[in-house]
């Protein structure tokens, strides 16, 4: 495929993906295939002469579409949500030309210096404490990983380094090994499973701390665990809050649990990759009171903020955190800057050494949406947008309902008001409400 060939099939490949998510509702959203279903329609080895892309696009149709879950249907409730946008689409594209392999400032500026950049724009939105932005010359900053999980890892395996190190520094004859069988890291019993897989490949402890008749991690839980385990000769370490479980979108008690993890002297590490879009809300940003306590912070833009898989946001209060667990340098990795204190190599920061320049994906969404537009986006809809579908309502005659104020946002009502109310007399409301809606949401 030549340049001309490019031009054209890539017109025609943004055609089909147009096509793909304007009609995605009337596909069926779970695929009906069984295990193996694939093998069989295609051959079993490649292809020895180039075949047409028209070949290739009619067997995505034929071969792929059949056993895809579409995850961005409306009807798809599994799981989590995924963001997608054409700008982050788009920008995936230029990302893909680049082609750049960003492990260090040399490799590429561009892809550092822009993710630095991007990651300190979506802090200030979230109003992160200082501590978490490079800025200029700051001693924390953000850098973006591929998953929460990921990103859980990274703070465990940076906290487990950081407490090895000082215990070594004040006992000289304890040994790695002599530490590593006592450091024991906590989390509540709703965090997510990757924490768990988090202490096994870190080859540590992991307790589970109950939670509450409210599903929430509490100061008093944590502390007995400590307490508890500190009488046994373990070394606590690491803890991870949770704000949007994901069972039930808990949100533990930062302001509780933050401060013993201070006094204690233990790595905080705060799990949001879902509920962490909502915080660039300003009525949804107390959620996050007592993040001035965390060591590292992490939520996914790829579940809730338009950012397609893959970009998840972390930050760290001081850097050398992660440097010091992670860097190595050999000789054909240096560059003459990197030791200026102006830039960052970013593959001291993560697990992989090679990394994509996802922070396009990032400038493209908040330029093209602003800050209002993705706040809106949180928030499902304006008072003027409410008003209208009220309107519609109404004006259909159907069912009948009236509004409150509630502070500054316009708010429907829906009151179970009849002796004779039925079920299926609100389920028929709703489906009339979703219906009218989704009109207006299309209009």
């Amino acid at each position: 495929m030549d340049a001309k060939e490019f031009r054209q099939r890539g017109k025609e490949m943004v055609d089909y993906v147009a096509d793909y998510i304007e009609g995605i509702e009337g596909r069926q959203v779970y695929p009906d295939v069984e295990p193996g279903y694939l093998r069989p329609l295609i051959p079993n080895t490649a292809p020895q002469e180039p075949e047409t892309f028209e070949a290739i696009i009619k067997d995505v149709e034929r071969i792929i579409m059949p056993g895809v879950t579409h995850w961005h249907s409306p009807y798809f409730f599994a799981y989590f949500p995924t963001a997608s946008s054409y700008p982050a689409m788009l920008a995936d594209m230029l990302c893909g030309a680049i082609g750049c392999i960003g492990f260090s400032w040399a490799a590429s500026p561009a892809c550092t210096e822009l993710e630095t950049v991007m990651m300190d724009w979506l802090g200030k939105m979230l109003q992160l404490p200082e501590a978490f932005l490079a800025g200029k010359a700051g001693g924390g900053g953000g850098v973006i990983q591929g998953s929460a999980s990921e990103a859980t890892l990274v703070a465990l395996l940076a906290a487990r380094t950081k407490a090895v190190r000082h215990l070594q520094a004040t006992s000289p004859g304890l040994t790695q090994a002599m530490i590593m069988e006592k450091l024991v890291a906590y989390a509540s019993d709703q965090a997510h499973s990757s924490v768990e897989r988090a202490g096994l490949i870190g080859g540590v402890k992991l307790k589970a701390i109950p939670s509450d008749g409210k599903f929430v991690m509490r100061a008093s839980a944590l502390q007995e665990a400590l307490e508890r385990d500190k009488a046994e000769g373990l070394i606590p370490f690491f803890v991870v809050a949770t704000l949007g479980t994901t069972s039930c979108c808990s949100f533990d008690n930062l302001l509780e649990v933050g401060p013993i993890c201070h006094q204690e002297s233990l790595w905080l590490h705060i799990d949001a990759a879902y509920a962490g879009s909502a915080f660039i809300c300003p009525e949804f940003r107390p959620l996050l009171n007592g993040v001035e306590f965390a060591d590292s912070f992490n939520f996914n833009p790829h579940k809730w903020l338009l950012v397609n898989f893959d970009c998840s946001a972390m930050w760290v209060k001081k850097r050398t955190d992660l440097t010091g667990a992670f860097k190595m340098d050999p000789t054909y990795l240096q560059h003459s800057h990197q030791d200026s204190g102006l830039i960052t190599d970013y593959r001291h920061w993560q697990l992989p050494l090679g990394r994509r320049f996802r922070s396009l994906k990032m400038w493209f969404v908040f330029r093209l949406y602003g800050v209002k537009g993705l706040q809106a986006y949180i928030r499902k809809g304006s008072n003027k947008l409410n008003e209208a579908l009220l309107e519609k309502i109404n004006s259909a005659r159907k069912i009948h309902l009236v509004p409150c104020h509630l502070r500054d946002q316009f708010v429907l009502r829906f009151a179970i008001c009849s002796r004779t109310v039925e079920s299926d007399h609100v389920r028929f409301a709703w489906e009339h409400i979703q219906g009218l809606a989704t009109e207006l949401l299309r209009a």
